[in-house]
């Protein structure tokens, strides 16, 4: 079977958006028994500037969200250019386009952040009233609730133009996701791995996200080689916890699920945006021996109740940004 299947990738422009699917490529040619001289004709991948690659000015919350990111691949997809699409899952908005399903969720790489500085080893030890670039909303007010004297300034574009604004003075310190990193084989850079404790991540940071048609007769056969079992899990209760809190790129949200045996693990945070109220919950779940189908709907229901938890126990001003979201 696998002598004819050929499988067309789309993927976003970006250094690491095509690393993610080279990635991704490699282990279909693994499952389907490809050779690499014929990528080309049974793996190809094509690549596309999103509405969020093109607009780089400002934060993301302020210029529309998450869906820049995916919707010129998702209409590949829908479109029949594409059979498959590779995303990062942070980049999801809690909706899919109707027609289209996730396809497999592949093992996840280091969810934490890295710290990148030539003034300090942590974001803590910084000088007073230093520049700090992101332009993301939760890490903003993660720093902000440590350290309020830090001016946030937007530092955005991908993993390269980053470091190169923060060479040319732009910032004294960012953070870049470590699974990037890693996933670029950035060996040579110093950086200091934030442990979950001192700042959690974004949800889904580290996960991956395959797309493909619904109903497309190739769904098991890339299930079957790329899809992670305890991935899918606390990916479920992930995006099922953002979802019910209707996160966006606008909303300070942070949250971890981790497996450990049949035990799963989530730590959750919602902050304000000037990170001077925060909220941190922990709560774990066994999971019963099921199917696969129902071990994600009891993870799924878990990152819901988790999500009433924390946004009824949270401080007004938290529920306020959360309801306006």
């Amino acid at each position: 079977m696998s002598a004819e299947i050929s499988l067309r990738l789309a993927s976003r422009k970006s250094p690491l958006a095509v690393r993610q699917a080279v990635l991704m490529r490699s282990k279909l040619a693994r499952h389907l028994s490809i050779s690499e001289t014929d990528y080309n004709d049974r793996l190809a991948i094509k690549t596309y500037v999103t509405q969020g690659d093109r607009r780089l000015a400002g934060s993301l919350a302020a210029i529309g969200g998450k869906g820049l990111f995916t919707k010129e691949i998702e209409h590949a997809l829908l479109s029949g250019e594409a059979d498959i699409a590779v995303h990062s899952m942070k980049d999801m908005p809690a909706e899919m386009p109707k027609g289209l399903v996730t396809a497999a969720v592949p093992a996840r790489e280091d969810p934490r952040d890295a710290f990148i500085s030539e003034m300090a080893d942590k974001p803590w030890d910084l000088p007073e009233n230093s520049v700090f670039g992101t332009s993301s909303v939760r890490r903003a007010a993660q720093l902000l609730y440590r350290r309020p004297d830090l001016r946030i300034v937007p530092l955005r574009g991908n993993v390269d133009r980053r470091l190169q604004k923060l060479k040319e003075g732009q910032a004294d310190a960012t953070l870049l996701a470590e699974a990037g990193l890693r996933r670029l084989d950035k060996v040579d850079l110093t950086r200091t791995v934030l442990e979950p404790e001192e700042m959690l991540p974004a949800v889904g940071q580290g996960v991956l996200c395959v797309q493909m048609r619904e109903g497309d007769d190739r769904l098991p056969l890339v299930q079957a080689a790329l899809a992670c079992l305890d991935t899918s899990i606390v990916s479920s209760a992930e995006r099922a916890f953002l979802h019910r809190l209707d996160g966006s790129c606008q909303t300070p949200i942070a949250g971890l699920a981790i497996m450990s045996g049949h035990q799963l693990n989530f730590t959750a945070q919602l902050l304000t945006l000037d990170g001077q109220q925060e909220l941190t919950l922990r709560e774990s779940l066994t999971l019963e021996r099921s199917t696969v189908a129902d071990q994600l709907e009891v993870a799924r229901k878990f990152g819901i109740s988790l999500a009433d938890r924390i946004f009824a126990e949270a401080p007004q001003a938290i529920q306020e940004i959360v309801r306006a979201a």
